[in-house]
């Protein structure tokens, strides 16, 4: 059952379900998605935002292949994020960081296409992905990490009802040699009912 020890009969960490909801799916990436992918991406060139790691569309396919091989090894779980009004993938996002053993993982390596952004899908995709780490995984924390300078993700990740635990100094050497401050934030298992129903309201168009 959910929430005992991580063993043969527990939860499987590694496992990548399709995780459906109403305006949107989270599949099993693979490559069969690079091309939507390379397009989602060239909307607005999202790839130069410096303080980012998003792959370019030249990049894709050893990102796409990347992240299968992370989650040969159990380190990742990743998807891609399909929209059902446009029948388009838009983005990707993955579980990194799994601690099976300590019940914990973060959600991250996330982008959508620039369309795609502030329009409430993003708080969709986060309820699935939390909502499957809670109720099947059992997890006890589950984190999100973002730049210090990335202030539209720090904002994002708030509003998801995660609350900051830090900031890591110096914590990641940038692509282009600068040092990053990592902020860290994180739900734990006793927020997860409020921090659900605050999101199933803003799936549902209620919340103010």
């Amino acid at each position: 059952m959910a929430g005992t020890s991580p063993d043969s009969t527990g939860p499987d960490f590694a496992a990548v379900p399709t995780l459906v909801g109403s305006r949107l799916t989270l599949e099993p990436l693979g490559l069969g998605h690079v091309d939507e992918l390379a397009a989602a991406v060239a909307e607005g060139e999202l790839w130069q935002t410096w303080y980012t790691r998003i792959p370019s569309p030249d990049e894709m396919a050893d990102a796409v292949q990347t992240r299968l091989e992370l989650g040969e090894s159990k380190q990742w779980v990743s998807w891609a994020v399909r929209r059902h009004d446009t029948g388009l993938a838009c983005g990707m996002t993955s579980f990194l960081n799994i601690r099976a053993d300590n019940r914990k993982l973060e959600i991250g390596s996330t982008w959508l296409s620039r369309s795609t952004q502030r329009t409430g899908l993003n708080s969709e995709a986060k309820l699935l992905q939390l909502s499957h780490a809670f109720d099947t995984l059992g997890c006890v924390a589950v984190e999100f990490r973002t730049h210090w300078h990335n202030q539209q993700s720090r904002a994002a990740i708030a509003r998801l009802g995660a609350k900051q635990d830090g900031v890591l100094r110096n914590n990641d050497v940038w692509r282009d040699g600068t040092l990053r401050d990592t902020v860290v934030f994180s739900i734990i298992e006793s927020e997860w009912p409020t921090v659900r129903l605050s999101l199933t309201e803003k799936v549902a168009g209620r919340a103010r």
